[in-house]
């Protein structure tokens, strides 16, 4: 053969090797996608209160909170906003949820194609944790500011002063509060702020997510391969592991809520540490904890909704 041939032959191997990657990604891409529309529809009016719960000031010795508990914030929302004050703050995610899920699930399957030994191989639960903490780092990038955008949203009526007017607001809308920040808090940093917080929560939960997610198909499957796996041993494994995330990372989202709707021009905090501290002083353990209630009660049917919904989608696409 002539080396013409085999230098054709090697790039019609090398392009269709391409091809099949790239079809690959697109396939995690439309996925996560589907995956992650499915997660913010159902777990959103619960990830509100949890936010409200969260930034709600410390009241003073002697005062009550603004908040007794997760349903004296719903009953609070719906009376001062209606049932779509439950939904504040969606616009951010829902608008960034394509780009949110499909680079987390395209990030988590590269590290996959990486870690396999051959194509297709099933990869164990300690490898699915090593390609979790990497989508982690990928996705946390994307997931600082969307998530500063949503907090500003969800929290700006736990903060308002007492005697302010239910309908006084002080972002419209995510543009809004975008603007806002790129103007007066800093230009694109602000947009960031809160990203140290960000990293600690989405690396080692996202590590544990998938790791369980993982373990809990092999465990049902009785082995590594899980392609025969009914929806409804996918429902429950994607609704455990979405609940690890929360067990695992619990006090950092706390952490990254306060900083991120903490006053820019009279902040309380000066970063991360000084935030973990200054909760732990005033409210002990349980004030990194506020909210907990609500995240578990989202984590557990959002998460099996999206892990389904990924499945059944990745399937689909052959």
């Amino acid at each position: 053969m002539s080396r013409a041939g085999i230098s054709g032959g090697a790039g019609s191997l090398y392009d269709i090797a391409q091809f099949i990657l790239m079809a690959e990604v697109a396939k995690d891409l439309i996925a996560g996608t589907v995956g992650g529309a499915a997660l913010l529809i159902v777990g959103h009016p619960f990830d509100t209160i949890k936010v409200k719960l969260q930034s709600q000031p410390t009241p003073l010795p002697g005062q009550l909170p603004k908040y007794s508990g997760a349903m004296d914030a719903v009953r609070q929302t719906i009376t001062a906003e209606g049932p779509k004050g439950l939904f504040k703050g969606m616009g951010a995610p829902l608008a960034t949820v394509a780009a949110f899920n499909a680079i987390l699930f395209s990030a988590r399957g590269r590290m996959e194609a990486l870690l396999r030994s051959e194509p297709g191989a099933p990869l164990s639960p300690n490898q699915q944790i090593v390609c979790g903490a990497g989508a982690g780092v990928a996705v946390s990038f994307l997931a600082c500011p969307t998530e500063l955008i949503k907090c500003r949203l969800q929290a700006q009526s736990a903060l308002a002063a007492p005697a302010s007017s239910a309908g006084v607001v002080k972002y419209g809308g995510p543009m809004d509060v975008a603007k806002l920040v790129l103007r007066s808090e800093g230009g694109l940093r602000g947009l960031f702020k809160g990203m140290v917080p960000t990293l600690a929560r989405e690396v080692p939960g996202n590590a544990v997510v998938f790791g369980v997610y993982e373990a809990l198909k092999q465990f049902f499957a009785g082995g590594r391969d899980t392609s025969g796996l009914g929806r409804g041993s996918l429902l429950v494994a994607g609704g455990l592991a979405g609940a690890s995330f929360w067990v695992t990372v619990y006090p950092t989202d706390v952490v990254k809520s306060v900083i991120q709707v903490d006053d820019y021009h009279k902040p309380k905090y000066s970063g991360s540490v000084d935030a973990f501290k200054k909760i732990l002083a005033s409210e002990g353990f349980r004030g990194l904890y506020k909210g907990f209630g609500p995240a578990m009660a989202r984590s557990v049917p959002a998460n099996a909704a999206c892990f389904l919904a990924y499945e059944v989608t990745r399937s689909s696409l052959g």
